[in-house]
């Protein structure tokens, strides 16, 4: 079955249009409280959101639909993506909901599914809930239908979860730590949960309005932080996204540490202390070399898994890992959480930065990376990847990079667009490669 709504993480758009109406909010909840309707108890689910102003709509649209077929609703307001799914299995809920669009602004928006267990959908659930969105739902009896309500602990019960990711002895006494969360969802959370372990804290992008969430802020958008650390002399700098899954650190210098650096990090601590399960850690296709090739001169293994949190997610169950992460900054450490948690990740690496004595630059830079590039094309229609002169391009391209690099060419899951990633050794090489595939889609599209 052809996919309608769901992408490589839930269902995304551009609100008041296509798939991100709430005409179609509402019918996600009726279909999908149907879908986890087993039993006779009283059933319900968890609706969180980041700070983007159509979150008030998509809200209101989803509690009349899961209500509707009779699901009681939680509303927790703006938390982070991970809260969500912690709050669903700690509430003993039937599923969770996480309203955002992540990264991006606030003109898009999305819906993030999590079953009981916390974990977000399988592809055979999100298969049978777009096919129940095209049907009419039963709706409950008027004695039947659920009740909706706001808990007002939910932020001090993920602030708790997140802190229990370190020691008890651990503590950041004398650490300047700059945190820039996006405007978006952990505005409140992360800076909180840093501070009580005693760092000293300046936030940024911690005055969301409903439209300014990843706006020159966050993981995507690191210039004001990259500066802030500099100008405050700051020990590191933290960067989430909008809906706080993903993690980007900023070192002493300014300078950038994406997630394979964090990921090395994080998997060789743990390794130091027998901590790492599955001999290794799960990456997407998208990270880099060289982060394969560290893995491999430490003994260890880096296992790959199609773009998105959930495919790593599911590569890691499979395979007993418990560390894994995307190059974007996705973290999902296994022992800690059910999904990516940037602020959970962020405790980790500030308890590495305190207990080495080192400064960030010296610390988390732990290999030399591949020269990558990256690039989009977008496309109005059709399938640029299936044009014969496509493949050939691509072909030949593989046959330069044989032994020494790789090639990644995907189209998006949330937008028209076709990804074209290459990396090696030979820098020039690898930029003309892109080029020239990026033409060949362009004209065949």
């Amino acid at each position: 079955m052809t996919r309608k709504f769901f992408g490589t993480d839930g269902i995304r758009g551009r609100t008041n249009n296509g798939v991100m109406t709430a005409e179609i909010a509402m019918k996600v909840g009726q279909a999908a409280g149907r879908h986890f309707m087993r039993g006779d108890h009283r059933h319900r689910v968890v609706i969180g959101k980041d700070t983007r102003l159509s979150g008030y709509m998509m809200e209101s649209a989803l509690v009349a639909g899961f209500t509707s077929v009779g699901m009681d609703v939680i509303m927790t307001g703006p938390l982070p993506t991970p809260a969500i799914a912690l709050l669903t299995k700690e509430m003993r809920a039937d599923m969770g909901v996480m309203i955002s669009a992540s990264h991006n602004l606030y003109e898009d928006n999305g819906i993030k599914l999590f079953g009981p267990d916390g974990f977000k959908l399988s592809d055979a659930d999100e298969l049978a809930i777009e096919k129940a969105i095209m049907c009419e739902q039963e709706l409950a009896p008027p004695s039947r239908v659920g009740r909706a309500r706001r808990i007002d602990d939910a932020q001090g019960r993920y602030i708790h979860a997140v802190k229990q990711s370190v020691s008890d002895e651990t503590r950041f006494d004398g650490l300047k730590v700059v945190v820039d969360c996006a405007n978006g969802a952990a505005y409140q959370v992360a800076p909180s949960a840093i501070w009580e372990l005693g760092a000293e804290v300046i936030a940024l992008g911690v005055s969301p309005n409903g439209t300014n969430i990843n706006d020159g802020v966050g993981s995507t958008s690191l210039g004001a932080l990259k500066a802030k650390v500099v100008e405050e002399g700051a020990a590191i700098g933290i960067a989430l996204d909008g809906d706080a899954d993903r993690l980007i650190v900023v070192d002493e210098k300014g300078q950038t540490v994406d997630g394979d650096q964090l990921m090395a990090l994080i998997a060789t601590r743990m390794h130091e202390k027998g901590d790492l399960r599955g001999g290794g850690l799960v990456a997407t296709v998208m990270s880099n070399l060289g982060l394969e090739r560290y893995m491999g001169s430490q003994g260890l293994k880096l296992e790959r898994a199609k773009v998105g949190d959930r495919y790593v997610l599911e590569k890691m169950r499979a395979g007993g890992y418990n560390v894994g992460g995307e190059q974007s900054g996705h973290m999902i450490l296994m022992d800690y959480a059910t999904t990516g948690d940037g602020t959970t990740a962020a405790l980790r690496v500030l308890a590495s930065l305190v207990r080495s004595g080192k400064k960030a630059s010296e610390l988390m830079h732990l290999f030399d990376p591949v020269p990558q590039l990256l690039k989009n094309v977008r496309y109005a229609g059709g399938k640029p990847l299936d044009d014969d002169t496509v493949k050939g391009v691509i072909a030949q391209a593989e046959r330069e990079l044989q032994g020494t690099g790789r090639l990644v060419i995907r189209p998006s899951g949330t937008e028209p667009v076709i990804r074209v990633m290459a990396e090696g050794d030979d820098a020039d090489q690898v930029e003309r490669i892109v080029d020239r595939i990026c033409d060949a889609v362009r004209n065949a599209a």
